[in-house]
């Protein structure tokens, strides 16, 4: 019961804090495709409910659109030249729930609802699902007209300094406290060895483990990911103890030398996203413990209204992976 009311009164927290950004309104199709939203939820409650693991790669997959030419569906395109195909793209999931939900879309309301649209929206559902937040995700974005992989080098990457993330992150008007409650979506999903491994046997070309890592997690991590292994389908999970449900765990992970990426473990190490990391590390129970809820809704609200097309920019795809 009290669970129930903590989570309610994080929505309406939230409900509160939702204000149309970059033309995007709430409720923008109430009366040309009521059925949207719900449509697009019992999309991802399927899928979810045979793989949990989606939703860590819906999140990813709307996070990659909209750190390359803003929210509009460009990573959706396929091809050989299409930014879904560059090298920081690769292992990107999720195409299929988007692609069905929008086939339904289209049989209920053709040509109402973009792309961009039902993947914003299938990214709150994603943490929704997961024991995250719920929030109001403003509408009205429409689908881009480009899509290339030479566009995708502004996605952060794994080897990223704290400068470099936060030069990113600023470059699409984000700050280092959005860049700090954004990466923690990191508290579900996983990744490959071949991200991981430099830092445990040869970090810096000395031939050590990173110092960093907490000595106990090493051991676990090379466990998981052995040296000179060459099987490529080898995973961790990003957040230690709690891949599947989303929560602030991740924080204390990092704060404890347990961050599996290095350029997730460096956020604890930068004087300025130090305090950011362990505000969120203290409050992991109670009503507290719903800042990182909070926080990552505003923050999520804000990175879904970079760069978006709006009015008469763009179109609505009728096949999210073509242009129409």
């Amino acid at each position: 019961m009290i669970a129930a009311l903590t989570v309610s009164f994080v929505i309406l927290l939230i409900e509160f804090s939702v204000q149309a950004q970059g033309g995007l309104q709430k409720g923008f199709y109430s009366s040309t495709c009521p059925r949207a939203e719900e449509i697009v939820r019992s999309t991802v409650e399927k899928y979810f409910n045979s793989d949990s693991t989606i939703a860590a790669g819906l999140l990813r997959l709307h996070f990659h659109d909209c750190f390359v030419q803003g929210c509009d569906g460009s990573v959706l395109i396929s091809g050989a030249s299409a930014e879904r195909s560059a090298v920081q793209n690769l292992g990107l999931r999720g195409f299929e729930v988007v692609d069905d939900a929008k086939s339904e879309l289209e049989a209920t309301c053709p040509g109402v609802v973009s792309c961009a649209d039902v993947l914003a929206l299938a990214a709150r559902d994603a943490v929704d699902l997961s024991d995250g937040p719920s929030w109001s995700v403003p509408l009205g974005r429409r689908d881009g007209l480009v899509s290339s992989a030479s566009d995708a080098t502004s996605l952060p990457s794994p080897t990223d300094s704290v400068a470099v993330q936060r030069q990113k992150f600023a470059d699409k008007g984000l700050t280092d406290h959005d860049l700090v409650t954004l990466v923690g979506a990191h508290t579900i999903g996983q990744t490959a060895c071949v991200f991981v491994r430099y830092r445990l046997y040869n970090f810096t070309a000395t031939g050590n483990a990173d110092p960093t890592i907490n000595q106990a997690f090493l051991g676990q991590l090379q466990t998981i990911c052995p040296h000179d292994d060459g099987d490529f389908s080898n995973r961790v999970a990003l957040d230690k103890g709690s891949m599947t449900k989303f929560d602030a765990s991740y924080f204390k992970n990092v704060r404890d030398g347990n961050g599996v990426l290095e350029s997730d473990q460096r956020l604890w190490e930068d004087d300025a996203t130090h305090d950011i990391v362990g505000n969120y590390a203290g409050n992991l129970r109670g009503l507290l413990g719903l800042r990182f809820a909070y926080e990552f809704s505003k923050a999520m609200i804000k990175l879904s209204s970079v760069g978006v097309k709006t009015g008469t920019d763009g179109q609505i795809r009728t096949t999210c992976s073509k242009f129409n």
